[in-house]
């Protein structure tokens, strides 16, 4: 039938003609890829030819189509086992949520501020999207007024932090009792690579040092250790889950924008 059609058309059309059959055959063969770099050939060398041109923008939508539901059939077979690992590993985890807030933090049970009361050390929390913070606790008599850490093992190695200038925010002090207390926020990749470095150093005494104001140091305790290994974990799979909910919406508002253009009614 096809080859009947072209029998009366002009060299131009023939060849459009041509690339759209290709481009279809490519589709058929779930070669969706090839099929779009075929269509994009035909937009750019035949867009003269109205009747190609308008039924290889209805070959794309299709492509489209299948591309959305393999995302959507992807997302729903990995979604569920991320959430199941996400509700296992934040068992070790207490969500801290107020009413202003739109999303939570995961704090490990070790590293609960009640628990770490006038010390200074090294937290981790997570928000309920994955993203990672470490947050350094400086308590003493005195202020030093520090920006970032610095931590290191005995081989030499060591990584650090992105400096946090005091904002009063994710940077903030105060006194109480004749005390220092000093928090310092370092979220995202202002903490990637300390973060990575106490997770591959877990066996390691690591030493931190207070940087950007007075000298001063610690060291990690076991379970300061676990805890930012145990928090890096969570947010890995709470960033996939994050990643695979908004990936599955995206492709279901696409599934059914897609379908209501290809419905009889609309062609």
């Amino acid at each position: 039938m096809s080859i009947l059609l072209m029998a009366g058309c002009d060299g131009k059309e023939k060849e459009a003609m041509l690339r759209l059959a290709n481009a279809k055959a490519m589709y058929e063969r779930n070669e969706t890829m090839a099929a779009k770099n075929e269509i994009d050939t035909i937009r750019k060398y035949y867009p003269e030819e109205v009747k190609v041109m308008k039924e290889t923008l209805l070959l794309l939508w299709k492509i489209e189509l299948k591309e959305a539901e393999r995302n959507m059939a992807y997302c729903d077979s990995l979604l569920p086992l991320r959430q199941a690992e996400a509700v296992a590993l934040a068992k070790d985890f207490i969500l801290e949520k107020n009413e202003y807030q739109a999303a939570g933090a995961y704090i490990h049970k070790q590293q609960t501020i009640e628990r770490n009361v006038e010390r200074s050390y090294i937290r981790c929390s997570v928000s309920e999207t994955g993203e990672l913070t470490l947050v350094s606790v400086y308590f003493g008599s005195a202020p030093i007024n520090h920006t970032a850490i610095r931590i290191s093992a005995r081989s030499g190695l060591f990584a650090s932090t992105v400096p946090i200038p005091h904002d009063g925010g994710q940077n903030y002090r105060f006194k109480d009792m004749g005390y220092t207390s000093e928090i310092v926020s370092y979220k995202g990749d202002r903490c990637t690579d300390a973060v990575n470095f106490i997770c591959s150093n877990q066996k390691e005494r690591l030493k931190v040092d207070y940087s950007g104001g007075k000298s001063y140091s610690i060291y990690m305790d076991e379970n300061s250790k676990k805890a930012v290994l145990a928090a890096s974990e969570l947010a890995v799979a709470l960033s996939d889950v994050s990643r695979l909910s908004k990936e599955r919406n995206i492709a279901a508002d696409k599934i059914a924008w897609l379908a209501e253009k290809l419905s009889p009614a609309s062609l």
